[in-house]
């Protein structure tokens, strides 16, 4: 019976060792990412805690592995995995004695990843008493970052009792070099709620008309511009000649400056075609010092450029984007073509001021983000004005069937306009086969890009009976383009493109304003009238808007295109 006895326990204690020498291991791999973490090996560190992290392997100590992984991450500029480890130990140890520690660096990591509204909600559950003063330091650090003015608002309006997030919103709006009305308003309403130093915001507070504007002799324009350079295959030359165009349109329009005694330096970057090329073109010093910076092409470059335009003060103009998320709540951004958004406006008020809104309209799109800008502003703009949308069609432009799906024969003949919010060709000939079918009587108008205009396979008979938005219309008729086309080919030995036009044109402008106005001609642009373009029909940015407000509605008329008034 004895030996029974002893077999037992000994078959026990066979069990037990693999678990003991598992959680004795265990215990081993934790102090290796301790001692890694202490002596700065983050990676490391991160490696050894995180199997222990695993609720699976059930470590004694497997809340401290996460939070300690958490903070290695952290430190490694990780912020996307330490939030993730942070957000374990929420869910699955909510009692953890360090929960007040964890929730201090999760709002540290919402911060870094630009997420102010969670970082707020998640400092505000800690205890005031303990970790007040930590909390509003940190707040203090990483608000002043905040860049973007609908943000602030949401935050204004979550913590309209916080001097903290108020002090720091009207710092905010002080720093537009050309605050609105309201803005000033809104910083006079911050300054007598929470007692702040008025005489801190009085330039803010005083009409932008009246500050000083400074004026030199010469002005610094940097054009960053993905030229390749380093590129020279017959493929890249080709596809990228567009810049190339762009660039020269602007150096023509540097020697018409020149002529009227405004003298603009251009230096021009090549930015490649990644961002991290543009990032150190953005790293040299010189940039700092511009004037104005002109580009890039390339959305993916857009917003790093932008951002580095609004931290240096630096007055940016991006030559191509319809994109006006691009220039929101960023004073020094503009857009020198017309938003797509600015596009549906004007494509509605002109809609409802010439075919009436008796009759409803049909929209068909395409579901781009400018297509979805471009219609979400007409609908609103055209039902403001009293008309109505009988139907909204997404198109998928590659299927035939969705292209016959949207253009409803029942639908077209009881409405009094057709809007296609699409370039493609093949939207432009089903949408002339579809209302070819409907009586002459019934039959709505249609309004389109202006890009069918540049169609070949389109036919004048198709093109002479809609209206086009068109904002970027050249009228090659009018004296200042047949002088432009001149002055091009003289210089060029080739006609020029619709790029080279817009180069030149933008350069007149902006260069012309730096002239008039200095660096910082925010405020005066805003009052300038609608200043005719040698080539555009027309640019303007009233009221502080940084897209060009002018969009043409064109009409073709036998051979010669007409400016619809």
């Amino acid at each position: 019976m004895t030996s029974l006895y002893r077999l037992f326990w000994l078959w026990l204690l066979a069990l037990g060792l693999p678990q003991l020498a598992a959680a004795q291991g265990q215990q081993v791999r934790y102090r290796e990412g301790r001692a890694q973490l202490d002596q700065g090996h983050y990676a490391a560190a991160m490696r050894q805690l995180e199997p222990l992290t695993q609720p699976v392997n059930h470590f004694a100590q497997a809340a401290d592995a996460a939070y300690l992984y958490a903070v290695a991450a952290s430190r490694a500029g990780q912020w996307a995995e330490a939030e993730q480890m942070l957000n374990l130990i929420r869910n699955r140890y909510p009692t953890y004695y360090g929960l007040g520690e964890v929730l201090y660096l999760q709002g540290q990591a919402s911060f870094e990843q630009g997420d102010y509204d969670t970082a707020l909600r998640t400092l505000g559950q800690l205890p005031a008493d303990k970790y007040g003063a930590a909390r509003e330091a940190m707040q203090a650090t990483y608000l002043p970052r905040l860049q973007d003015r609908t943000t602030w608002q949401r935050l204004q309006r979550r913590y309209p009792q916080s001097k903290l997030v108020g002090r720091l919103y009207a710092d905010f709006l002080a720093k537009n070099p050309a605050p609105t009305d309201a803005d000033r308003q809104q910083i006079a309403a911050l300054v007598q709620q929470f007692g702040l130093d008025r005489a801190a915001y009085a330039a803010a507070l005083s009409p932008a008309a009246a500050r000083p504007v400074a004026r030199k002799s010469s002005y610094n324009v940097a054009i960053l511009l993905p030229f390749l350079l380093d590129d020279t295959s017959w493929q890249t030359r080709r596809d990228n000649q567009f810049v190339t165009d762009l660039y020269a349109g602007m150096r023509l329009a540097q020697d018409s400056l020149q002529r009227a005694g405004r003298t603009v330096q251009l230096f021009a970057y090549d930015t490649g075609a990644d961002t991290l090329t543009l990032k150190n073109v953005l790293a040299l010093p010189e940039l700092a010092g511009m004037d104005m910076l002109i580009g890039p092409v390339y959305k993916s470059g857009a917003k790093i450029l932008a951002r580095y335009a609004r931290e240096h003060q630096i007055i940016c103009i991006n030559p191509l984007s319809q994109d006006g998320s691009l220039v929101a709540d960023n004073p020094y951004h503009y857009l020198f073509s017309s938003s797509a958004a600015t596009q549906g406006r004007a494509a509605a008020e002109f809609a409802a001021r010439s075919f009436g809104t008796a009759r409803p309209a049909v929209v068909l799109h395409e579901t781009g983000k400018d297509d979805l800008a471009f219609v979400t502003a007409f609908q609103t703009t055209f039902q403001a004005a009293g008309g109505r949308i009988a139907a909204v069609h997404p198109l998928t432009v590659t299927d035939a069937t969705s292209l016959g799906t949207a253009l409803l024969p029942t639908e077209l003949t009881g409405a009094g306009l057709l809007v296609m919010a699409t370039d493609e060709r093949k939207a432009a000939t089903a949408a002339f086969t579809a209302l070819g079918s409907i009586p002459v009587a019934n039959r709505p108008a249609l309004l389109a890009p202006g890009a069918w205009l540049d169609d070949p396979y389109l036919g004048i008979g198709q093109l002479s009976g809609p209206y086009f938005y068109h904002p970027k219309f050249v009228d090659q008729q009018r004296p200042g383009y047949r002088r432009f086309r001149q002055l091009y080919l003289a210089r060029q030995k080739l006609p020029p493109s619709v790029f080279a036009g817009q180069g030149f044109e933008l350069l007149l402008y902006f260069g012309a304003a730096l002239q008039q106005f200095g660096p910082s001609f925010q405020a005066s642009l805003a009052e300038e009238p609608v200043t005719p373009g040698v080539l555009l029909d027309g640019i303007a940015y009233p009221s502080g808007a940084h897209d060009n407000q002018i969009v043409p509605i064109v009409r073709l008329n036998g051979l010669e295109y007409q400016v619809q008034r």
